[in-house]
């Protein structure tokens, strides 16, 4: 069995991992919304997304910076409060945010970018078993 600390060095970075990915990505759609949306919009010209990059663009940036803020939180969380609710949503944000990114790419026939992107979402699911495994055999001992 691992020891707790172990387990809670690893999920610090896992979510530290995602909190600076997020934290740049949003940023950057943030500070250079016109230079994203110059990229972006003949990147889904021949898309379903067609018209609608900057609405998305919108909603994809305040989704990269709640998923980055909440990695972050996560951190102090995996320490000091071990409950299992907080970390659970951060999980949630970090694979939809990436399935989000990943839906992008496949509608734009971008396969490389969405190949890359699945490198990044494996990474999240091996994660994702590795920090809520614990946790929920805690939280399951704390309600017995």
């Amino acid at each position: 069995m691992i020891s707790t600390y172990a387990h809670d060095i690893v999920a610090a970075g896992y979510f530290g991992f995602f909190g600076v990915l997020f934290l740049q990505s949003g940023f950057d759609k943030l500070l250079d919304r016109k230079g994203n949306l110059e990229w972006m919009e003949p990147h889904f010209e021949k898309s379903p997304f067609r018209g609608k990059v900057p609405a998305l663009l919108t909603v994809l940036t305040l989704l990269e910076l709640a998923t980055c803020v909440m990695s972050f939180v996560s951190i102090f969380l995996v320490f000091f409060a071990k409950g299992p609710d907080a970390i659970t949503v951060t999980l949630a944000l970090i694979l939809g945010t990436m399935l989000c990114l990943f839906a992008g790419q496949r509608f734009a026939k971008d396969y490389a970018g969405a190949g890359t992107l699945a490198a990044y979402f494996a990474v999240a699911l091996v994660g994702a078993v590795w920090v809520v495994g614990p946790l929920l055999s805690f939280s399951v001992m704390q309600s017995n």
